[in-house]
């Protein structure tokens, strides 16, 4: 029987190899996922500091022995984006690749981040409003019987898809901010931008950047339709209650194809967010490569942002929990390579991800870190006593800033929102 598993020490390591133990718990380490692909140098720095030995699992990532599928060094590209091709060769076993939805994409599209963060920040938060209006009228409008207006919609996926092309993290930094109901509006916005941050992270064409924000804006447009005190019910739904519910799918595909002006395939689309890799989900209980590129996206991408989400049945969820949650349903309710490639786009401490340092303080996460990922730019807000810090301090975890003399910044763990008395929306809106 060929070795699947096998202890080595960490100077032998090579980027490429899965991670899949430790010599010590994973809670004493940076680490908050439990099996990794090592695939930059930073995290191999980390390893070698923390431990001596570790086991790598040879199906999920290169052998030491294989070098024909390492890398020399971190893959990256200008703009966050990464190529399909890299990301096949390293982190991705081939035969999964194989039968991934990712496989079906043909063309691709490279793009430079041409904003900093603060200065795409005025221009997203102009995107924002003009969506956030949209949504609004439009949902009165339905709920009064009349029809969507397809041009003001398009114009305002537009605006968002614009500033993340531009620079993601400003969107996906303000998509996260005061999101305090269970409304569908405060949805609806959260996916549309995570839908099109993660097609750009995939270098999809800028068309169907633009018309993976129109699925993920309009593809609950049917909850007009059901009545709110189901949608908003705290206990477990009745069957007949489940079915109602359930029927928001085909009310929105009604709903798409009544509305003129938007794209033609659109209806079809804004009904699969709720099916399934192993065909456990609805409405159609479609299994695998039947639900395509978009209605994979869709459906792992509602599925996290429901977790890090108000919720009438259910607690926030950590964003690392939560991509705990999809890294664990990979295979079974995801696309396995797909969920991979989503976790790698957004981080492992997303924007907007409250966060406690090793220091004892509490800031929020307001950029990315394109190489280090367990280093992104925090903005700290309370001090280890729980006061207010006047100015914020920005720190830039990439640049190893001291806590002390001796003792660097660290992210210790992401907190749940809520759980402390900070509005990050006070400091960006």
């Amino acid at each position: 029987m060929a070795i699947k598993k096998k202890q080595v020490s960490v100077n032998e390591l090579e980027l490429g190899v899965f991670i899949a133990e430790l010599d010590r718990p994973w809670t004493d380490t940076p680490f908050p996922f439990q099996g990794f692909v090592l695939n930059d140098e930073k995290d191999l720095e980390t390893l070698k500091k923390f431990c001596k030995k570790v086991v790598i699992d040879l199906e999920k990532g290169s052998d030491l022995a294989d070098r024909s599928q390492l890398q020399a060094g971190p893959i990256t590209t200008p703009g966050r984006a990464k190529s399909v091709s890299a990301m096949k060769a390293a982190q991705i076993n081939t035969a999964d690749y194989a039968k991934s939805v990712l496989a079906t994409i043909k063309r691709t599209v490279t793009y430079e981040e041409m904003a900093t963060v603060d200065a795409e920040l005025p221009a997203a938060r102009v995107a924002r409003t003009q969506t956030q209006t949209v949504l609004k009228d439009m949902f009165d409008a339905l709920q009064g019987g009349q029809a969507l207006d397809a041009p003001r919609v398009k114009e305002a996926v537009t605006s968002m898809t614009n500033s993340v092309v531009r620079n993601p993290d400003a969107m996906l930094l303000l998509a996260k901010l005061k999101q305090q109901s269970v409304h569908t509006l405060d949805r609806a916005l959260g996916v549309s931008i995570y839908m099109i941050t993660f097609g750009r992270f995939l270098q999809l064409p800028r068309e169907q950047l633009d018309l993976l924000g129109m699925v993920g804006l309009l593809q609950d447009v049917g909850k007009t339709r059901v009545p709110e005190e189901v949608l908003n019910k705290k206990e477990p739904l009745s069957k007949v209650e489940l079915t109602v519910c359930r029927s928001h799918v085909e009310h929105s595909a009604a709903i798409l194809n009544e509305t003129h002006g938007l794209p033609p395939e659109l209806p079809e689309l804004a009904v699969l967010h709720h099916e399934r890799y192993d065909g456990s989900g609805y409405h159609k209980g479609m299994k695998g490569e039947e639900i395509g590129l978009f209605g994979s996206i869709a459906g792992m991408v509602d599925c996290f942002d429901a977790l890090t989400h108000p919720r009438p049945y259910g607690e926030v969820m950590a964003p690392s929990n939560a991509l705990n949650m999809l890294y664990g349903w990979r295979g079974s309710q995801f696309d396995g390579p797909l969920v991979e490639q989503f976790i790698q786009c957004i981080g492992i401490f997303p924007v907007g991800a409250i966060v406690e340092l090793n220091s004892g303080e509490i800031g929020i996460v307001i950029a990315q870190n394109l190489v280090r990922r367990l280093q992104p730019r925090v903005m700290v807000v309370l001090d280890a006593k729980g006061n207010a810090k006047k100015p914020p301090l920005i720190l830039d975890l990439s640049r190893e800033p001291k806590m002390n003399a001796e003792t660097p910044y660290r992210i210790k763990r992401t907190l749940e929102k809520g759980s402390v008395a900070i509005d990050p929306a006070e400091f960006f809106l």
